[in-house]
């Protein structure tokens, strides 16, 4: 099986004639895909190949083939999202199990490198928050969509499996929580979920906001989305506690937008179901098998103690999160 590079990407590409003086570059990929930006004159195109074997200590597998429903969500998606908020595919080489997509701008700047760094928009969270809306109101009990992606297996083993079942194994008294949100991610299927809504997933240049890595997509429980969002601005809250409250307006904002995309008789229960996520998410960033890198063995202290509070006496409302934080 050909490996992908950032030493051999333009080799790659001149072999399917597509000549050039490419220069290429690796953007890591996280822990389950390579992921190359190739450059030649015009042409910025990402090539993005999945990995079998994820890259962390725990053994951790999953289908490759997740990558072709990846590349049909970017299609579909830049259909009913505001234009420029997905990149657009280029090709798909299925015996590699590879595509290529058009690159962000080439200004653009993750949002999670922008929030380490001590940026809070509010208007940034904002339009992050109506990227969740729109997906929800275009997809909300859709059979077409459904029956494009009511599959869960890859979102299992990228996401339930280590993330709730992993966590649920080491504090067996929250057993019976995290099962209940592996249940409503299959009994509550309402919409498309990304499934990996992180602030490393965004991209922002100035105005827009683009939404990149749909490689666990599927139609789900949307609160996996809102509360895998919330949980990134919570997890830094603890990370810098003197940013939080900048932490806290960007997360009422993404909230002000995002609860609009569920109907109205359904946002009681997209409130309930994103914030019973956001505690067991909490959780596992520090007991999962993707912990999240930044924070100190003090912050994982807190985030241990803070999720527990939030899984067993669950927020009645976004700030009433960061009200129990004192921010």
């Amino acid at each position: 099986m050909f490996e992908l590079t950032e030493d051999n990407a333009g080799q790659y590409l001149a072999g399917r004639g597509m000549t050039g003086a490419w220069r290429s570059r690796s953007l890591g990929g996280g822990v389950s895909n390579t992921v190359v930006l190739a450059v030649s004159g015009e042409r910025r195109w990402v090539l993005k190949q999945a990995l079998g074997r994820l890259r962390v200590e725990e053994e951790w597998l999953a289908d490759r083939a997740r990558i072709w429903r990846e590349c049909e969500s970017l299609r579909r998606l830049a259909r009913v999202l505001p234009a420029g908020a997905v990149p657009a595919v280029v090709f798909e080489d299925r015996d590699e199990y590879i595509f290529a997509m058009e690159a962000g701008p080439e200004a653009s700047v993750d949002w999670k490198t922008r929030l380490l760094a001590g940026e809070m928009d509010p208007a940034v969270a904002d339009r992050v928050g109506f990227l969740l809306r729109r997906m929800m109101e275009a997809t909300w009990h859709a059979p077409d969509w459904f029956d494009a992606f009511g599959d869960q297996t890859c979102f299992d083993q990228l996401r339930l499996d280590p993330y709730y079942r992993f966590t649920a194994s080491r504090q067996s008294d929250l057993a019976e929580a995290f099962a209940d949100r592996i249940h409503s991610c299959r009994r509550e299927a309402h919409s498309l979920v990304h499934g990996d809504f992180s602030p490393k997933n965004l991209l922002v240049d100035g105005s827009g906001v683009m939404l990149i890595d749909c490689e666990v997509v599927h139609f789900g429980d949307p609160g996996f989305d809102a509360g895998f969002l919330l949980n990134h601005l919570l997890l830094k809250s603890h990370h810098r506690r003197g940013w939080a409250a900048g932490y806290r307006e960007c997360a009422e904002a993404f909230w002000n937008q995002a609860w609009q995309g569920a109907p109205e008789d359904w946002r009681a229960w997209f409130l309930d179901t994103s914030l019973r996520h956001l505690g067991c998410l909490h959780l596992a960033r520090v007991e999962g098998k993707s912990p999240a890198e930044y924070l100190d063995a003090d912050a994982r202290n807190r985030v241990r103690g803070f999720a527990r509070e939030l899984i067993l006496w669950p927020a009645r409302s976004v700030g009433d999160i960061w009200d129990r934080l004192g921010a």
